[in-house]
């Protein structure tokens, strides 16, 4: 197994965001500590599903609500260089410590996979922080084309192709 390359406990920023338009976003998870900054790009399901993990984690463990949340910062900061595709994604809970751990995993390809072992990053974080990460995810995908209710597609401004409609229904019909 892979040590991990990266191991910030505890970050002092980490976030989800995006650069370029609704439908042509690129997704980003990118956390530092110190003056150490760490870019990886994500896919928006990835982002969607961290969220919803997150929300099921502190639902769990329990968390009270502060006001720190409010205070978190959660925007991309420049340069945005990212590091590596993530591939895979855990989440955990240390109760010694109070702190969430997200860990991931490199994509790498098949040749890739033949010669070196994938990167790995754990970022740990306190339980306001994971809350604040999860909200301001949530928002982030929440914020891309909307979906069409029938085949759960992106719908584009100019509509889209929906085999469900059979040809039946028009976008203004089912909305």
């Amino acid at each position: 197994m892979a040590q991990p390359t990266y191991d910030f406990n505890p970050v002092s920023h980490i976030t989800i965001e995006t650069i370029g338009p609704p439908g042509q976003r690129t997704f980003f998870l990118q956390a530092s500590q110190g003056l150490m900054v760490l870019t990886m790009i994500i896919e928006k399901e990835q982002a969607a599903a961290l969220a919803h993990a997150i929300d099921q984690l502190l639902d769990q463990v329990g968390q009270e609500e502060t006001e720190e949340d409010d205070w978190i910062d959660l925007t991309l900061h420049e340069p945005v260089e990212p590091e590596f595709r993530v591939g895979q994604m855990g989440l955990g809970y240390e109760e010694r410590q109070g702190r969430v751990v997200v860990i991931v995993q490199e994509l790498l390809t098949d040749e890739e996979a033949e010669v070196r072992e994938p990167m790995i990053a754990r970022f740990w974080m306190n339980k306001a922080q994971a809350r604040a990460l999860s909200r301001h995810a949530a928002e982030v995908v929440a914020a891309g084309r909307p979906t069409c209710p029938l085949c759960g597609n992106p719908i584009d401004p100019g509509g889209h192709f929906c085999p469900p409609s059979n040809g039946h229904h028009r976008l203004r019909d089912i909305q």
